[in-house]
């Protein structure tokens, strides 16, 4: 196990030396994201001390490396749908309520989406399972077929989340329309989409979002 995450860490060093000026796989540049391979400890404490509960709008307003996306549906329920995991259990949207739930759009050949793996396994570690659902959703195309996206998770070990292999033909609206990744949206326990936001965002800028009051 140890060797297989000393690899890790090296291939994500690697990845993130050939992708340090992307911010997502998209075709709109945006600000590049902080250095990847200290972006666990460098980034941000949010909120300021003095506003521990913090709203999205100061999270916003003080991000770095990520943007804002599908802001029409803020505030709306999330249409429900169901997706299997790379072992072959179903998962269905609607019965993680009571949770909060992030939906995290990626892809295997997608340098951005790599180098942002590692804060999404400490938010796995730091949150339980009792309290958010983590679903990364790969969608299956010509570079990201269902057998890469298992053996790269296989590789890959200490991967500790929930991963799929999706048609994007069969998802709804919103989510079978994504261009850009990644792309994570963040679902209240009252299944209402609160925040989407495309390229890296980083572990403390998760959490934030995950207690930030509307």
């Amino acid at each position: 196990m140890a060797h297989n995450k000393r690899k890790f860490v090296i291939w994500l060093g690697v990845a993130a030396l050939a992708t340090g000026a992307m911010v997502g796989c998209k075709k709109k540049p945006q600000t590049p994201p902080a250095e990847p391979n200290n972006a666990v400890k460098q980034q941000q404490t949010l909120p300021p001390a003095s506003n521990p509960t913090p709203t999205l709008s100061s999270i916003i307003a003080r991000r770095r490396g990520w943007g804002t996306a599908y802001t029409n549906w803020y505030g709306k329920q999330s249409p429900d749908f169901t997706v299997t995991d790379i072992d072959g259990k179903q998962h269905r949207l609607s019965e993680y309520r009571g949770k909060n739930v992030i939906l995290n759009f990626w892809a295997t050949w997608c340098g951005p989406c790599r180098i942002e793996i590692p804060h999404l396994i400490e938010l796995r570690k730091t949150i339980s399972e009792d309290k958010l659902t983590m679903l990364a959703i790969s969608y299956i195309d010509l570079r990201n077929s269902a057998e890469t996206i298992k053996k790269f998770v296989a590789a890959n070990p200490i991967i500790n989340y929930t991963v799929t292999a999706t048609d994007m033909e069969s998802m709804p609206e919103p989510y079978n329309y994504i261009d850009a990744i990644p792309c994570s949206f963040f679902i209240d326990p009252q299944g209402r989409i609160k925040l989407a936001t495309e390229g890296v965002i980083g572990l403390q800028d998760m959490k934030a979002i995950i207690a930030a009051e509307q």
